[in-house]
């Protein structure tokens, strides 16, 4: 079996798991008063769940590529040609991000990650790349922040005055 099929299928039983947690153990640990709720905390999470059950069996089936579409396969003795070294800083980066956050405030520590996924991508046009990183950090907050009435920090706690 091709090495994509081997991860689709991880990723399968880890679905089912996540679904299995999402429909029977997460709705038992509801008060009450919640459960009247259209919408619970683990509605997304089922979403989730089927989402990406449905996604990793298309790959084992085979159903994401087309009859004329040649067959592909990763080839492991060739695997440093295939930018390991960018998708190792970026899952780096990723950390960082979830590390700097509560120091650096939401739109700083995303702005930084915008950026510096940026930078390691290739990108090179600082200015364009700067402006995007902001308004990009900025909408996400404002719709999190204002639409969805959730409070995110936007900067650090040295600068909230509380």
């Amino acid at each position: 079996m091709a090495l994509d099929r081997w991860i689709a299928l991880a990723l399968f039983f880890v679905c089912v798991l996540y679904g299995y947690s999402a429909y029977f153990l997460m709705d038992d640990l509801l008060p009450p008063i919640m459960r009247r709720s259209p919408i619970w905390p683990s509605s997304f999470p089922k979403v989730l769940a089927v989402g990406g059950v449905l996604m990793s069996l298309s790959v084992l089936f085979n159903l994401e590529r087309s009859a004329d579409q040649p067959q592909s396969d990763i080839n492991l003795s060739r695997l440093w040609e295939y930018n390991v070294g960018q998708a190792v800083l970026l899952l780096g980066l990723m950390v960082v991000y979830a590390i700097l956050l509560r120091p650096f405030g939401f739109l700083g520590s995303t702005f930084l990650f915008l950026v510096g996924g940026s930078l390691i991508l290739g990108e090179r046009r600082f200015g364009l790349m700067a402006l995007v990183s902001a308004i990009a950090a900025g909408t996400v907050w404002y719709l999190v922040d204002a639409v969805l009435g959730i409070f995110l920090s936007p900067f650090p706690f040295f600068l909230m005055g509380n």
